[in-house]
């Protein structure tokens, strides 16, 4: 039986530093042309150790998995936001979470602690009391009154005549994710644009602890429900690597099959609401047109729309026979058809065309100073796939073609989008024609002690990751899932700047970012 942890790990590589070696490391795979993918931290005392900082380097070799060991009682590491910008709001989460600082960085302002928490107590330390009887012994609990508190965040002011604020949110109109925009303004144009994220923490990484292997697969497909597929498979990965548990071969191609599935629908979704937000309603009808009868056939072939908890540890839970591999190709190729028509009238279209073209535009070099990957980074030139350049089974026999472009704007994220629609079609009738017969599910291997893993997907927006350990007992000790939108949220502060209020939406829409998986 084809062991997925020996393809995965291929391109997955370990390394424990020292603190101090961490920047020259950093700075190393910089120079190589590589990018910080996350950055967490662990408290380890509980294991007769201190705590832990942990980064993900994505190399020209694969993923390089970092580990630094900190003093239990004043963790610290130097400041890894000099070298990559993107560590910047991990860093300031860490600190948030575990209390684990970033000697040196310029920005300490707190990222999740909207003042949920009192300020010297931190969730993710092992010690934290979070369920306590009483409010005024609950370090959660700061305040009783109906309204709640200012907490006095110093955003960054722009000054001079003429300049103007507008405040966004962090409730919006419609029925989107929280989080606050504060633009500076003179007239219509963008002088700057400040985001506050945060507003969905709900505690997810503490809510993993003590969870076993199956409740937590559970809870990782629910970080961001748009990429549940992505998420739920790099984390069975981590589980799998971890309990060093082979997965059956018919199970690999069916977690492909659902990731592609996921992708082409999430693409879908978005070029409707790209014609929607330049007034093209006949666009989002027919892309939503199509998404439903995409979501339809999910429901009916598999037993769940977005296919919620089909990817499990050990395996898939739910298989498909001939006849509904046969439906979802017919399907698949009829999407393809009237894809290509809508991108037609898409390309033809004047209105959209001024709209989309040099809008929201993140150029190429910025976009590799800053780390932007994923969708919006291949829009930008940044040729980043894991699908094609470090493919897991069955990726590995698959020969996925990237798709890239170099303008960086929203024409170029639609392109994009179009492109790899149109490769998950394919991809998705080659799967479905060389689908292996066998077992789509085995039972996790036993662990006797704490054990690590690490799991990689290429979701739709970017490349999700997953780190855990288990205890002896089986059950997870710590989590960590990333969302590639913690470094794309930079690049969208970026691309908008020059361009008028009125297109931020657009811009917006074209990355799609997640709030909740980051805000974790």
């Amino acid at each position: 039986m084809p062991n997925q942890t020996s393809a995965s790990t291929e391109a997955i590589r370990r390394r424990r530093l020292s603190a101090e070696a961490l920047p020259e490391f950093a700075r190393e795979v910089k120079d190589a042309g590589g990018q910080l993918i996350a950055l967490w931290g662990s408290d380890d005392r509980h294991l007769d150790a201190g705590f832990a900082v942990h980064a993900a380097f994505l190399t020209g070799a694969g993923l390089v998995w970092v580990d630094a060991a900190l003093a239990a009682d004043d963790p610290v590491h130097p400041d890894l936001a000099a070298i990559f910008p993107q560590a910047g709001r991990m860093q300031r989460a860490t600190f948030d979470l575990l209390g684990i600082r970033a000697a040196g960085a310029v920005d300490t302002r707190k990222w999740l602690r909207h003042n949920a928490w009192s300020e010297n107590h931190y969730p993710l330390r092992k010690d934290f009391v979070w369920q306590v009887a009483g409010a005024e012994a609950s370090p959660l609990a700061t305040h009783h009154s109906p309204l709640p508190q200012v907490d006095g965040y110093p955003f960054i002011r722009v000054e001079g005549d003429g300049v103007h604020e507008i405040p966004v949110g962090p409730i919006h109109a419609g029925t989107i994710e929280p989080g606050h925009f504060r633009f500076s303004i003179i007239g219509d144009r963008i002088l700057k644009l400040e985001e506050r994220l945060g507003y969905t923490h709900q505690g997810v990484e503490k809510r993993f602890e003590g969870l076993d292997p199956d409740q937590g697969a559970r809870l990782a497909g629910r970080v961001s429900g748009d990429s549940h597929s992505a998420f739920t498979w790099a984390y069975c990965m981590a589980v799998e690597t971890a309990t060093a548990t082979p997965v059956p071969e018919r199970a690999l191609w069916l977690r492909a099959l659902f990731l592609e599935i996921e992708r082409v629908a999430n693409h879908l979704g978005d070029l409707g609401y790209l014609g929607n937000d330049v007034a093209l309603a006949f666009g989002f009808m027919q892309f939503w047109r199509l998404k439903e009868d995409w979501l339809r056939l999910c429901a009916r072939l598999f037993g769940h729309r977005y296919l919620f908890d089909r990817i499990v540890p050990g395996g898939v839970a739910v298989d498909l026979d001939a006849a509904g591999g046969a439906e979802l190709a017919v399907l698949a190729e009829r999407m393809a058809g009237e894809v290509r028509e809508l991108k037609a009238i898409y390309d033809e279209h004047a209105g959209l065309q001024d709209r989309f073209a040099n809008t929201g535009i993140v150029r190429p070099e910025l976009a590799a100073r800053l780390g932007l990957t994923g969708l919006a980074g291949r829009a930008s030139a940044q040729a980043w796939d894991a699908r094609a350049q470090f493919p897991i089974r069955p990726y590995d026999q698959l020969d996925v073609n990237m798709a890239t472009a170099r303008r960086g704007d929203v024409l170029a994220r639609a392109e994009v989008r179009f492109a790899e629609i149109f490769e998950s079609l394919r991809l998705i009738r080659d799967i479905l024609a060389r689908l292996p017969d066998g077992p789509i599910r085995v039972k996790l291997a036993p662990t006797s002690g704490p054990a690590e893993g690490l799991g990689w997907v290429e979701g739709w927006r970017g490349e999700v990751l997953v780190a855990l350990r288990l205890n002896a007992d089986g059950r997870l000790d710590r989590a960590h899932p990333h969302d590639p939108s913690w470094r794309a949220w930079p690049l969208l502060e970026v691309g908008v700047l020059g361009n008028i209020v009125p297109d931020f939406p657009l811009i917006n829409k074209s990355f799609n970012l997640s709030y909740s998986g980051q805000d974790l």
